[in-house]
């Protein structure tokens, strides 16, 4: 199939954007690549170091007679996501130590979850941990003893993190291991609407706990398409999962024959054998705009329009918001899997999921078929789905044809929507975005006076104290990268339904971040320039008039004088200390704008403008 204009022009456009950049990455991975690992090389003191906990693997480590497998982990307990990972590590090295091969755990990388930290105070060092499990992706695998890579990792900052860390790596290959999402529970709408009932006063703590623990009741990623979910679709769509695998549940047989077949694809693609296919050579130009078009069609969360640009610039390819926009107007929303509907990822798996999505939209062109991926050459391999073999392995079949249900995924002929889940805003009150593949189109055009917040508590103690009683658009500013680390604002969301199911016309601006389970209600997020920066956002008081418009793509102050306004001021010393936030005094000092990728590495890369 012919490729999509749009598809083409943008990805030449980022090809060009990042000759210069992407030039001296590959250089560099070049350098890296030459001087291979440096196992053998080692001194005998560092070599007795790195192996003298190797138990049976030494005398197999010592005489480098062997492929080695890096693993970096994300395990903890506190994320039902990254439970299952407990046990990777010993199913990997007994299952490469059988294959003759070896394996170690590199090291840990910290994974927080924001469900946990949702309106808290930790909350303001989420977005700052992708950068610091980057870095400590790095110190991991700076032993430099590793023929190739694998990274167990699902949620929200974690696979950025570990995106990111990988190609500081890409001289070697990487293979990313998903745990899969937990059994479905309490349906996530009714979750929703006990959530608001609560907000509203009309069930108590307790009713809302056994919601919410029947919704969230087990190992494996939350079955809403947030930003979790989301992550593990780019995973596919960029080749860095097995086909198939992203949805496949914690402690079923099938789940552990992928974590065993992706180890041992791992090695398999190292430079020690003939198929050698380092990751810097996956996450090119053309795979980058595939992530880009995966997130479109399945109207994926917004923290990737910011952690994708974060992920590019690490391995020299520059992308900006207009690819994003641009490929949204013409990319069909195929899709509809909550919050932008009632099915949760495990139904839309049944019903035909990754593997159907990418067949179809490789034979309408809006997808580069041409990519390298860790499943071989092609992007078509991810049209397959994985079985149990009789010998207990893996084995790849083609996926379904046909969708097995088109109130959840449809065929590219036959859209939910002929465009794109987000959008780019632009207009007097800045640069933001918004997710409208799940706000009901008599909801994209908001037009109301503005209450203006410096803190989401504030907002919710108007809320309570019945102060917004008409239509409004709620400002909640200083909440950008710079001024707190940015962090989402999710816990508005039940006040902002109530309103909206009021009747009234009801959006959100903010410089903040909104949960990727979020949707019903427009939110115009990430503005930039953010307030601290002294942008139109800052200079907004209450009572102004602003015009948000999904459909033109706007965000615009329609009261005149304001841009003449000096820009307000927040006193930010209470986002300053306690629960660690001190320590990340550096990040908000440095990190970059939302719009490039809300980052504190400073790589040569300059402004996507």
């Amino acid at each position: 199939m012919r490729l999509q204009i749009t598809l083409a022009e943008v990805t030449d456009r980022i090809i060009a954007r990042s000759a210069v950049t992407r030039r001296a990455y590959l250089d560099r991975m070049g350098e890296a690549a030459g001087k291979g690992p440096a196992r053998a090389h080692l001194s005998c003191s560092g070599q007795a170091h790195a192996y003298a906990a190797a138990g049976a693997d030494q005398s197999a480590l010592a005489e480098a007679s062997t492929g080695h497998l890096g693993i970096v982990t994300a395990y903890n307990d506190m994320l039902s996501a990254h439970q299952p990972f407990e046990t990777y590590p010993a199913l990997i090295r007994d299952a490469l130590r059988a294959a003759g091969a070896t394996a170690q755990v590199a090291g840990g990388v910290p994974a927080m979850c924001d469900g946990v930290t949702q309106g808290e105070a930790g909350m303001e060092l989420s977005l700052f941990s992708r950068d610091t499990i980057a870095m400590a992706t790095g110190i991991a695998l700076s032993h430099n003893v590793f023929d190739a890579s694998v990274y167990l990792g699902v949620c929200d900052k974690i696979v950025p993190g570990l995106v990111i860390g990988a190609q500081a790596f890409g001289h070697i290959p990487a293979v990313f291991l998903p745990a899969g999402p937990m059994t479905s529970g309490l349906a996530n709408d009714e979750k929703a609407q006990i959530r608001q009932k609560y907000a509203a006063g009309e069930v108590d703590r307790a009713t809302l706990l056994k919601a919410e623990m029947a919704a969230y009741h087990g190992p494996g990623t939350c079955t809403f398409y947030g930003t979790a979910n989301t992550n593990q679709m780019l995973m596919e769509f960029m080749g860095l999962h097995l086909p198939g695998s992203s949805f496949v549940n914690p402690g079923t047989a099938l789940r552990e024959a992928l974590t065993i077949e992706g180890a041992k694809r791992a090695l398999s693609l190292s430079a020690l054998g003939n198929s050698y296919t380092p990751v810097c050579q996956i996450l090119d130009e053309k795979t980058y705009a595939n992530g880009i078009v995966g997130l479109m069609a399945t109207g994926g969360s917004t923290n990737l329009l910011i952690h994708l640009i974060a992920m590019a610039r690490a391995g020299g390819v520059i992308l900006d918001w207009q690819d994003f926009a641009d490929l949204s107007e013409v990319v069909p929303l195929l899709a509809r899997v909550y919050p932008n509907g009632l099915a949760d990822v495990n139904h839309f798996h049944a019903a035909g999921g990754l593997g159907f999505m990418i067949g179809e939209l490789l034979n309408a062109g809006f997808l580069h078929g041409d990519t390298k991926t860790v499943a071989g050459a092609g992007l078509e391999n991810y049209s397959q789905e994985p079985f149990l073999s009789e010998e207990g392995g893996v084995t790849f079949r083609p996926g379904p044809e046909a969708s097995l249900n088109e109130a959840i995924v449809r065929p590219a002929s036959q859209p939910f929507q002929a465009t794109g889940g987000l959008k780019r805003l632009t207009g007097s009150l800045g640069t933001a975005v918004i997710k409208v593949s799940a706000v009901d189109e008599k909801h994209h055009v908001i037009e109301a006076p503005a209450r203006v917040f410096h803190d989401q508590e504030d907002a919710k103690a108007a809320f309570k104290a019945g102060e917004l009683t008409s239509d409004v658009i709620v400002v909640v500013r200083f909440q950008g990268p710079k001024a707190n680390g940015m962090p989402e604002l999710h816990s508005l969301t039940p006040m902002l339904a109530i309103l909206q199911g009021q009747g009234k016309r009801v959006a959100l601006v903010t410089d903040g971040r909104m949960s990727g389970a979020s949707g019903k209600v427009p939110a115009a997020i990430h503005v930039v320039p953010e307030a601290l920066d002294g942008g139109p956002i800052s200079k907004i008081r209450d009572g102004d008039l602003i015009r948000l418009d999904a459909t033109t793509g706007t965000l615009e102050i329609l009261t005149k004088g304001v841009q003449e306004r000096e820009p307000a001021t927040a006193d930010l010393s209470s986002y300053q200390q306690g629960m660690g936030r001190e320590m990340f005094a550096m990040f908000r000092r440095t990190v970059s704008s939302a719009d490039t990728g809300a980052s504190v590495f400073d790589a040569g890369v300059p402004d996507a403008g």
